[in-house]
């Protein structure tokens, strides 16, 4: 994925990246962030060999968008991770001389390849590179680029950004673009040696005229695309942009069949919005899909710059179809290896608007509750409050009286920083009859990701008060019954001390 480069030329390396970053009290530690410096997409996303490989866009010489490298992590149980050595780095000359952008990882005859964009210029094109058996030395192919161009005639908006899968012989090879004038798409290629690639034609393409400034505006460009089968259904994820601008990701459930994808259904993969963007999905050796995205940052370049880092992985999720037709997401069950100190809260109705819980406090989270919703009532989980009040994060689930259910996330009061976005989010939740809600909610620093009833919400937030917004509480209006809580502090998934940025 690529917009706009940050970095104005001839900006001197930055010196203690790591240190600056490590000493942040917005940085999370049980999430995934490179050593320091800049991180976006997840790429290469893989279980090879009994080892989860999270490959991503790395810059390791500032917090800024620009001459992407590869960054490189291995875990053996996604919780976690050590850094390996960067994977590709942007060439002197040749096609990708001014960055290795986003792509995946295939198993080519036992071979590890990657397929990612290099850019020159304005020029964004695939390209490959053959790795070592242990995935952490790689060459690049000679033949750089492996399509020398976007399809004749066809006027497009971007193109990057690689889904790459082998069906028999055949390799086939998703292009995010977009059509000037109609919508996003996916062109679809194929290969016999994954060097020379025959232009099949449009995937799908969307209509870029319908919703606009909506939710489910499906944007211009399509980047990050990804197609993978689950449980019967298809599925085709991507991320709409626009101009350089990244909104939200979205994914079309449907049938793929030989050279098109039929859509049943348009769905919001994240209630977020850009904080979960560019994901990439994986099968692992459990028969699990695994999903990770990039959490973008919701304060201003400057600071990222003075904090030596930018950038989140989200926590890894289980994928699963749901009994709507939709997916499900929840945490791998991995990550309840980081929990410590159980506190929990006795069941019962819930008949005040809202109460502090003393017993339950911190800025590094694992909460789960169930509760249970009459018809017109909400009820909300308050954390990172201060002891005043003035800085609090609200999570919010509500039934209507027609039945419908709503996830809703307040950050208005999550900063008293006016830098920093504290816009609302919020998305449909979906209800059985007797109201009962499934929350989870992990809150790490800046980072949040909250599940219920199967959707996701992923945010940041940025206290100006850290060490004080440790509070948590919780309330209703109306008919709520609290099943059970309970709450757990999160241990770091990271030792002490920086980490090398070029490890």
């Amino acid at each position: 994925m690529t917009h706009d480069l940050t970095l104005p030329s001839g900006t001197p390396t930055a010196e203690g990246l790591a240190e600056r970053a490590l000493r942040d009290p917005h940085r999370p530690r049980f999430h995934f962030t490179s050593p320091g410096g800049w991180l976006n997409d997840p790429n290469g996303l893989s279980h090879w060999n009994g080892v989860y490989h999270l490959f991503y866009q790395y810059n390791p010489l500032a917090a800024a968008h620009h001459r992407i490298h590869w960054g490189h992590a291995t875990s053996i149980d996604l919780v976690h991770w050590a850094d390996e050595p960067v994977a590709l780095v942007p060439g002197s000359d040749g096609p990708d001389r001014d960055g290795c952008w986003s792509g995946v990882l295939v198993d080519d005859g036992g071979v590890p390849t990657l397929v990612y964009s290099g850019r020159h210029g304005e020029h964004e094109l695939p390209c490959v590179a053959r790795g070592s058996a242990d995935l952490r030395y790689w060459t690049k192919d000679p033949a750089n680029p492996v399509i020398t161009a976007p399809p004749e005639g066809t006027d497009i908006t971007a193109f990057r950004d690689h889904c790459v899968w082998q069906e028999g012989q055949v390799w086939r090879q998703l292009v995010g673009s977009g059509i000037r004038g109609a919508g996003g798409t996916a062109f679809l290629y194929e290969s016999d040696d994954l060097r020379s690639w025959r232009y099949v034609g449009p995937l799908l393409t969307g209509d870029a005229s319908q919703n606009r400034g909506e939710l489910d505006w499906t944007g211009t460009m399509w980047e990050c695309v990804d197609l993978f089968g689950i449980d019967g259904a298809d599925v085709l994820v991507f991320s709409a942009w626009d101009e350089g601008t990244t909104h939200h990701p979205l994914y079309w459930t449907g049938r793929y069949q030989g050279d098109t994808f039929t859509p049943t259904g348009l769905h919001r993969l994240d209630y977020g919005g850009r904080y979960f963007y560019a994901p990439q999905s994986t099968g692992d050796e459990h028969g699990r899909r695994i999903m990770f995205g990039w959490l973008q940052e919701g304060r201003t370049d400057e600071a990222n710059a003075q904090a030596g880092w930018c950038g989140v992985m989200s926590l890894p999720r289980v994928v699963t179809l749901d009994t709507d037709g939709g997916l499900h997401q929840a945490p791998v069950p991995e990550l309840t290896e980081l929990r410590r100190e159980r506190v929990e809260v006795a069941p019962g109705r819930l008949a005040d608007p809202y109460s502090r819980l003393p017993a339950v406090r911190g800025e590094q989270l694992d909460i789960e509750t169930t509760l249970r919703l009459g018809t017109g009532a909400t009820a909300r989980l308050v954390v990172r409050e201060t002891p005043d009040g003035a800085e609090r994060t609200v999570v919010e689930v509500s039934r209507s009286h027609d039945g419908a259910g709503t996830l809703r996330l307040h950050r208005e009061s999550s900063s008293l920083d006016p830098t920093v976005d504290t816009e609302p989010r919020y998305g449909e939740l979906p209800l059985v009859p007797d109201g009962r809600v499934d929350l989870r909610v992990l809150v790490d620093r800046s980072a949040l990701e909250i599940f219920a009833n199967g959707r996701a919400l992923t945010a940041r937030i940025y206290p100006t008060r850290p060490d004080e917004a440790v509070g948590v509480g919780i309330g209703a209006d109306g008919d709520v019954a609290l099943e059970r809580f309970d709450a757990w502090q999160m241990a770091s998934a990271f030792t002490d001390g920086p980490r090398p940025l070029w490890p």
